[in-house]
């Protein structure tokens, strides 16, 4: 009830009751005690009103007190509201570390709910939500994953955020920053993202930029490196010494080893630097001896690789003892279906 609308109605009432009392009952005064106090002699129509106005008093004290609470409570619902606002939003953009404390039972639930959950947004639903904070969240949220630049420095989000992450990598895409700022700055970006800069990174630099940067060394950044290697467009030459220097950045295993080998094949290392890159490496690493023996057979070394083989265990390198077998019953088979 409206405080206004219910002191106009009270005192037309309170006026009605004291005006009926007055023309129709008595125009007499009296006087009365009060807890032994005489009071002074008032017309009976305004002792009638007397206890009117207290009442009313009384009930828009009343009124006014549960108003207040209820405004106390109401306040509590709607910050409660706007902290389950950004519980969404930071769950929108997968924010770590959120916290929210409410008041309420109602919200809550739900703001424990939102704190320990990632929301992926699905269909278009910008601009339908009423709300101008999740519209503008879901528009930054379509607009990095169409490939755009946008500022979140507001949301201070950790750079590897799966958002930050994907906004550096459209800057870079964009030009907006070269693969040597990103490299030379990496403290500043996440280290999937430099990972995968390198990548691009080696394919056009200079065996010293190479070196420079191999903090972020791939298996895919050293598979394009081996690429270059004497071949036609960007060649890159490179000493056994430097190769070996780069596969200790990497744990390499057999199967690895023979890709290795297998790249080298198809680019333009000379033969006699790929067998002794192998013999360097089968001495150091036992694993290497696949692609050693792989090399050989693939060079058609055939009395080194049967040296090899001679000497091993009978358990050991049974693939390429089952290539030997066939090519000595004049078989032919490529060595590559063996690996």
């Amino acid at each position: 009830m409206y405080i206004k609308r219910y002191t106009i109605a009270a005192f037309i009432w309170i006026g009605f009751v004291g005006w009926y009392v007055y023309a129709y009952v008595t125009q007499n005064s009296m006087s009365i005690d009060l807890f032994g106090i005489p009071m002074p002699s008032l017309l009976t129509a305004l002792w009638v009103i007397i206890p009117l106005v207290i009442l009313y008093l009384a009930s828009v004290g009343h009124i006014t007190f549960y108003s207040v609470l209820g405004n106390f409570r109401l306040r509590k619902y709607e910050k409660d509201y706007e902290k389950l606002i950004n519980a969404v939003i930071d769950a929108y953009i997968g924010k770590k570390g959120r916290s929210y404390t409410f008041k309420t039972d109602r919200y809550k639930l739900l703001g424990t709910l939102l704190e320990n959950s990632t929301i992926f947004p699905v269909g278009d639903i910008i601009g339908k939500t009423n709300n101008e904070k999740i519209d503008a969240i879901l528009k930054i949220i379509q607009d990095v994953k169409n490939g755009e630049v946008v500022d979140l420095k507001a949301y201070n989000l950790p750079s590897e955020n799966v958002l930050v992450l994907q906004n550096e990598r459209n800057r870079y895409k964009k030009g907006n920053i070269g693969a040597e700022s990103v490299l030379s700055n990496c403290t500043k970006y996440d280290d999937s993202l430099c990972a995968e800069v390198y990548v691009d990174y080696v394919k056009e630099a200079s065996l010293n930029a190479i070196e420079k940067y191999k903090g972020f060394l791939t298996k895919e950044a050293l598979y394009v490196i081996l690429s270059r290697i004497n071949a036609d467009k960007n060649t890159l030459k490179v000493e056994n010494e430097a190769l070996i220097e780069l596969f200790k950045k990497l744990d390499l295993n057999k199967e690895d080893y023979i890709k290795i080998s297998s790249i080298l094949a198809k680019g333009g290392m000379i033969p006699e630097q790929r067998m002794k890159l192998f013999e360097t490496l089968s001495d150091e690493d036992e694993d290497a001896m696949y692609a050693y023996l792989f090399t050989l057979f693939d060079l058609e070394m055939i009395a080194p690789a049967d040296a090899i083989l001679e000497n091993s265990q009978a358990d050991e390198y049974q693939n390429f003892k089952a290539y030997r077998a066939l090519k000595e019953c004049g078989k032919n088979f490529s060595i590559y279906l063996f690996v």
